[in-house]
């Protein structure tokens, strides 16, 4: 309901909500970066590193497992929860202050004023369910389909995106260079959830990020899904992200080891990463776990270019700039030559 989802992005941005005020879900998951933060890794509140990449919260309700490798993570009411009170890593903090949180809920006039409006029906709307479902709401507006590319493919816009942005179109979804496998359909992945689907898909590939041992072995704090299967064959399976407003989102990868696009390309180019000296050294090319279309492919500086025009066609500037999905906290907006007032 609407109720919800302003209760939830009030939440979302509150950093009254982590253990030493400092932090809120929009720390990690800025809106002019298509929520995600640009760092390599995420960083608690506690300044605790993170072993992996924040994902963009880009239609993320059209996800059927969250996060980058927990294949029964369904559900955003249930993910919430980790952000909020998970201590390995420490993100927000707030593992034994639920009695604290519910007494800010209680006492804050904006919050004793949502929560009732929100949740109407319930014999005390102050709770880690109403919480979190309020959260969930918000996410679930996160929709972005009004990139150029967007306007070009589904508007029937021919002027949308350049000439090279659409030889760029046809190169990413040629069977050459293989990137449509795992980054297809409407949002550009291959885990995907809507009404009109007879189930849902949910997909993990090894990518050749790593092979430390010559038998494909990912870094032990990142082996993907093999943490929660125990199955050997997953290890280094981590979830597709999708591409929209992917030129916002660097770096990239699960881990943030690679900087740019152009740097991305250069390891599907490549057919996986070779990492020639230190702890992580191995050629990824040659895993036996990699995934079977992660093959490699010739890739002159015109087909480069186009890509990467390709890829910029999916930045969707109205979604970053959509002021229902900003911080409620943040100052207004001031045009030049007025203040705040």
């Amino acid at each position: 309901t609407p109720e919800k989802v302003e209760l939830g992005r009030r939440l979302f941005y509150d950093t009254r909500l982590s253990v030493n005020g400092t932090m809120s879900c929009g720390t990690c998951h800025q809106q002019e970066k298509a929520f995600t933060d640009g760092r390599p890794v995420a960083v608690g509140a506690t300044g605790q590193l993170h072993p992996r990449n924040t994902m963009t919260l880009t239609n993320v309700g059209y996800l059927p497992v969250l996060t980058w490798a927990n294949p029964v993570l369904e559900h955003l009411e249930q993910q919430a929860l980790i952000p909020l009170f998970g201590e390995t890593p420490v993100e927000q903090g707030l593992a034994g202050r639920e009695q604290q949180i519910f007494e800010l809920f209680r006492t804050d006039p904006e919050y004793a004023r949502l929560f009732p409006s929100a949740f109407p029906t319930d014999a005390d709307p102050y709770t880690l369910g109403t919480m979190t479902r309020a959260l969930a709401s918000f996410q679930r507006t996160l929709i972005s389909y009004d990139s150029p590319y967007d306007r070009y493919r589904y508007g029937r816009d021919p002027s949308a995106i350049s000439e090279a942005a659409r030889r760029g179109e046809a190169l990413f979804f040629s069977e050459d260079f293989e990137c449509h496998h795992c980054h297809g359909g409407l949002n550009l992945t291959d885990s995907i959830r809507h009404q009109r689907l007879a189930f849902s898909e949910a997909a993990f590939h090894n990518t050749a990020l790593y092979n430390l041992d010559g038998r494909g072995a990912y870094p032990a704090q990142n082996t993907g899904i093999l943490a929660v299967t125990g199955n050997p064959e997953h290890m280094g399976r981590f979830r597709t992200p999708t591409l929209r407003n992917v030129a916002l989102t660097a770096p990239y990868m699960h881990d943030g080891s690679i900087a740019t696009l152009d740097a991305v390309l250069d390891h599907y180019r490549e057919g996986g990463r070779t990492i020639p000296d230190g702890p992580h050294a191995g050629v990824g090319r040659l895993s036996p776990l990699k995934d079977i279309f992660i093959v490699g492919f010739p890739l002159s500086p015109d087909n480069r270019a186009a890509l990467l025009a390709f890829l910029a066609s999916l930045t969707d500037e109205s979604f970053v700039r959509d002021p229902r999905f900003s911080d409620p906290f943040a100052a207004p907006a001031t045009t030049q030559g007025e203040t705040a007032p």
